[in-house]
């Protein structure tokens, strides 16, 4: 394999929805995991397609219960195209399938460069004979609402017919996640089929409650020089069919090409989604050309996103960007949707939007600021409903749910199936209220990388406005210690949700949520004082904010309490009294303790009592801070945060964390190349490898993880540079890990494009194009530089060492 080829050899049933996850195409609008053609969905394989913000909304009954869910949308499958044989004079043989006939050197080869799947394998049996089959797939990167499959048939030593079934199916369901099975999962209802001769099938449907219309039209064509190709258009009620029969012959290959189009009634200036897709299809070129400008629009975007990293790390970083560019292409621009924890590659925490975009927009902000731009509308335009959800709870400002979809409201499940044990719990995850603050942090990072103030000074300052306010007014002082506090939340951790034998749920004074919210008031009272008189008044008329709340948020923002234990930050409140847990005992008996709170669960026992968690939690505060701004911030709030006690606190949550989450090894990655950088590649690898290899067992069917991806790219891009974008300078401070000592990126900073990054024997390479843009300042630990357009500058940079 090269570095931009990813192959799969034979057939392995238990491992096809991985692969199916990690081969999954699409543009941003759309994207159809690598299932087999021939196959519908089963047991085995999964051919699921998801569209950007499409959502459905279904109540069910669970353990006697009824609640509701909203799910991304499993769209009818676009992808089936199933054959059979028959000699010359001879009867049909069975239609193909994987389970009733023997692959002969079966592959799957992912091009990353051309954003291709191909499939290839011989089929031969006693009915017929031997043939080569070779499929060709791509879902288009210039137009979102194109997709297309060239199947060639070649026969090696019979002549017959060939009988092609190419199906548009709209007979599915949400049913790529086994423990969901509970739940209504019927999100596709009203389906009609049609066809317009004489190559084209069509299917309309809308989703059941959302009521959106989603239309597919399908064009099938055979090319082969012979004999007429028979060929039958059958709308039936819910799958429309195009039957082709074609003679073959030995040597003479019979190409199938099926193009798709797939509208729905929330894409802009159209009028109707049917009309359009049989349009679209109609019109649409050959395989040959969508293949050429598919394949031109991809090395665009490889053009703005060129990573250079030696061996093995850093085939799996492009194989990491891929993913991400198909999941939030600049197609996502124009439309209405969050980052999906998941991806458009399956249906696992329903295609909801968690925090994970603070893990994605500080490397799309340096390369695709236009599309960090429209995931913070699609936050800007659920703020109102986060004010509501804050109104509704008695508070002030702006409460974000820790799950979102379609409109903003809390999505998050009020109970969870425990799989290792089969029984029903409450889920509070909804009290993880720091996800405000990260959508304030991406607003902040988003507007430095680009210097977009309209932004700052509109959408961006009505947001961190209405969290800032939230946060002052959820936090209490504390009359015996003259601290702010902040009770009854849910941290990154996720295991704690609660102290143990409590009855009410939640924690107190979370250092992560304390930290951060700290921070969240800082910045907005910064950015008020920078704001123009009339600006300032206009805003806080438009959010009816009284500057008489101000004195309140600078206090907040000094006092809030910091807990801390043994000489390190403590998690929250209480840490210190949890029992220790015997590790090596339970990773004895279970083998991988990763999802530690489900096996205590199963035992009738609680990760409530232990220090133990799923995932960093207070080292997030070293992922998303330099040491300077961290010290900084503790400084503020009145407490010493020097390198020794960061050290200390680095070193007790490493031992005390399961890894549950693919983000963990992450954070835990970049912490350590700055804090003990020896220990750090054990992490980073795992990162790297966190779905490809499927570390969490067998989640990656379900949908890859979208914030461990880009992270991983971030790791490289911020992580090992130390780079940060503030008062109008790129400041670096170089991270030196053996493993990754050599590495190039390019990077998108105000109006630079393409602005090279490189580090290579012990230097620094930064070079800007030469365009009519001003100077860029560089900053440095020890110095500054001014590098303008058109000059190449080289700093020395420390050699790796083990600290």
């Amino acid at each position: 394999m090269s570095e931009w080829t990813w192959e799969w050899t034979g057939y392995d049933p238990a491992a096809e929805r991985l692969r199916e996850s990690l081969c999954t195409l699409g543009n941003g609008y759309f994207a159809t995991r690598g299932a087999l053609p021939e196959c519908r969905a089963g047991l085995v394989h999964y051919p699921g397609t998801y569209m950007a913000g499409c959502y459905n909304r279904r109540e069910s009954t669970v353990a006697g219960r009824k609640v509701v869910n909203e799910d991304l949308v499993n769209l009818p499958n676009w992808l089936l195209l199933r054959f059979r044989l028959r000699r010359a004079e001879g009867a049909w043989g069975s239609w193909f399938s994987p389970s009733k006939h023997a692959f002969l050197d079966h592959r799957h080869t992912l091009d990353l460069r051309r954003g291709t799947l191909t499939r290839s394998f011989q089929h031969g049996d006693g009915e017929t004979g031997s043939m080569s089959v070779e499929q060709t797939r791509l879902v288009h990167m210039g137009d979102p609402h194109l997709a297309a499959l060239r199947t060639v048939f070649t026969a090696e030593d019979w002549s017959g017919e060939i009988e092609i079934e190419s199906s548009l199916d709209g007979q599915v369901l949400n049913g790529n996640v086994h423990r969901y099975r509970a739940l209504d999962r019927h999100h596709v209802a009203r389906v009609r089929t049609g066809a317009q001769a004489p190559h084209t099938v069509w299917l309309s449907c809308r989703t059941s409650t959302s009521d959106i219309t989603v239309a597919l039209a399908a064009r099938t064509a055979v090319l082969a020089d012979r004999s007429p190709v028979e060929s039958v258009l059958r709308p039936g009620r819910h799958r429309a069919v195009h039957r082709l029969i074609v003679p073959i012959t030995p040597g003479r290959p019979v190409t199938v090409e099926k193009t798709v189009a797939l509208h729905t009634s929330r894409d802009p200036a159209i009028s109707d989604p049917l009309g359009e897709a049989v349009d679209r299809v109609s019109t649409a070129p050959g395989f040959p050309d969508l293949l050429d400008s598919h394949v031109a629009a991809w090395e665009r975007l490889w053009r703005r996103t060129d990573l250079q990293v030696p061996g093995e790390a850093g085939r799996i970083l492009r194989f990491h960007l891929f993913h991400v560019l198909q999941t939030l292409s600049p197609h996502t621009a124009d439309l209405d949707a969050g980052v999906p924890a998941r991806g458009l590659h399956g249906e696992a925490y329903r295609g909801h939007v968690f925090w994970d975009e603070l893990f994605v927009l500080p490397y799309l902000n340096l390369h695709f600021p236009e599309i960090s731009r429209a995931l913070l509308d699609y936050r800007h335009r659920r703020l109102p409903r986060a004010c509501r959800a804050a109104a509704t709870a008695g508070r002030a400002g702006a409460m974000y749910p820790w799950q979102s979809g379609s409109d903003g409201r809390e999505e998050t499940q009020e109970w969870h199936l425990n799989p290792a044990s089969g029984r029903w719990l409450p889920d509070h995850s909804r009290l993880q209220h720091h996800v405000g603050s990260a959508i304030a942090y991406n607003v902040w990072q988003y507007c430095e990388a680009t210097g977009d103030t309209e932004y700052l000074h509109t959408k961006g300052a009505e947001m961190l406005l209405q969290i800032a306010r939230f946060w002052a007014d959820l936090a209490v002082l504390d009359p015996s210690t003259g601290r702010y506090r902040i009770r009854g939340v849910v941290g990154p951790d996720e295991y704690h949700d609660s102290y143990p034998s409590a009855v009410r749920p939640g924690l107190d004074d979370n250092a992560y949520t304390n930290v951060t919210a700290a921070w969240v008031l800082t910045r907005t009272l910064e950015l008020l004082r920078r704001l123009p008189v009339w600006r300032r008044e206009e805003l806080f008329s438009r959010v009816r904010l009284d500057a008489d709340e101000l004195p309140k948020w600078e206090e907040v923002s000094r006092r809030l309490n910091v807990p801390f234990h043994q000489g390190v930050i403590s998690q929250f409140e209480g840490y210190d009294d949890l029992a220790e847990l015997h590790w090596d005992a339970y990773r004895a008996r279970y083998g991988t303790i990763r999802r530690l709170d489900r096996i205590l669960e199963a035992e009738g026992d609680t990760v409530n009592r232990y220090k133990a968690s799923k995932q960093a939690d207070v080292l997030m505060l070293g992922y998303l801070f330099s040491p300077a701004e961290l010290s900084a911030l503790f400084r503020r709030l009145g407490y010493d945060l020097d390198d020794d006690i960061w050290r200390r606190t680095v070193d007790y949550y490493l031992r005390r964390t399961s890894h549950g989450s693919t983000l963990s090894e992450l954070v835990h990655g970049l912490v350590l190349a700055k804090a003990r950088r020896g220990d750090a590649w054990q992490y980073v690898h795992e990162a790297l490898e966190a779905d490809i290899a499927d570390i969490q067992g067998g989640t990656t069917g379900e949908g890859i993880h979208l914030g461990a991806m880009a992270g991983t790219l971030d790791l490289v891009q911020r992580g090992l540079t130390g780079l940060e974008t503030r008062e109008d300078a790129l400041w670096l401070d170089p991270v030196p890990l053996p493993a990754l000592s050599e590495y190039g990126f390019t990077l998108r900073y105000r109006g630079h494009w393409g602005i090279g990054v490189r580090r290579r024997s012990g230097r620094l390479e930064i070079s800007v194009p030469d365009s009519e843009e001003s100077a860029i300042r560089v900053m440095l630990a020890d110095r500054a530089v001014t590098i303008a357009p058109g000059e190449t500058c080289s700093l020395v940079v420390p050699d790796s060492d083990s600290r």
